[in-house]
This record gives structure tokens, sequence and C-alpha cells, in this order.
């Protein structure tokens, strides 16, 4: 979609995704390799009792989620920033499941604009776990 084609409080439910834990911890041992997210021994020893996903992986599952659907589509041009914030561990197994808003839309010139989504992700008990805000640069029609 152009960037006018797009609603300012269009809400867009993300399907509800699976931390697969051995998808999080290959993630971990590549990306984020903390004892906490990729040692089992180690996590057991901490308050939580086990292994914590790393929190970009917990957030990339629910935004692979959310580009199938596709609401940008092939007038997304490339984001432009992202700001994530957590506020409760994800662990193996936990069903994450988020709702995206379009919060604001600005024209920047005749060629693009910024769509600003916020995304708020709840996991299997309607905790809120993590909260992400995405500027997206985004084509005017011509």
């Amino acid at each position: 979609m152009y960037l006018y084609d797009l609603e300012k409080n269009k809400e867009i439910n993300i399907p509800k995704v699976v931390i697969d834990k051995n998808r999080m911890i290959e993630f971990a041992r590549l990306y984020d390799p903390i004892p906490l997210h990729c040692d089992e021994e180690y996590a057991k020893s901490t308050r939580f009792k086990k292994l914590i996903a790393p929190g970009v992986m917990s957030f990339m599952t629910v935004w692979a989620e959310f580009t199938k659907k596709s609401i940008l589509g092939d007038e997304l041009i490339a984001g432009k920033s992202t700001k994530i914030e957590w506020f409760k561990p994800v662990f193996a197994g936990d069903i994450l499941e988020g709702k995206a808003v379009i919060t604001d839309i600005i024209k920047r010139n005749d060629y693009n604009g910024i769509v600003i989504l916020n995304i708020d992700v709840y996991n299997q008990n309607n905790e809120l776990v993590m909260t992400n805000t995405t500027e997206a640069v985004v084509k005017c029609k011509q």
C-alpha cells in the first residue's frame, strides 16, 4: 500500500507464534551468547530457573508474522528506526501474539513518507511482554 492508502489508527492483529526452544538456543548461540540464553545449567541457578529467549529473537518471531500480512506491501522502502522495550521474560514454549497500530503517517517528500507502527506483544497469560515502535519508509503514489 502506498503512504496515503494506509489508515491512521488501523489495528492489525498478529497471529500467535510459539517460541521454539531449539531455535531460541540456536539464535542465542549465534547472536546473543550470554549464559541466560543458552546455558541451561546456568539458567537453573538464576531467579528465572530456566532459559530466557533473547529479546530480539522474541520480537523478530512476532515481526515475521506481522510482515506476512503484507500491510505495507511492495511500497515499503525500508525501516527507519525501531525501539523495543521488554517487560517480562519470554521462555521456550511461550505463545506470543501481538497487535500493531498505525499511529502516524507523515509525508516527507513527493516520493515517500514515514509510517509509525506501535506493536504490543502478549504471552499466553495475556501479560504484556514487550512493546515496539517502528518507523517505516513507504512510497507515495506518483
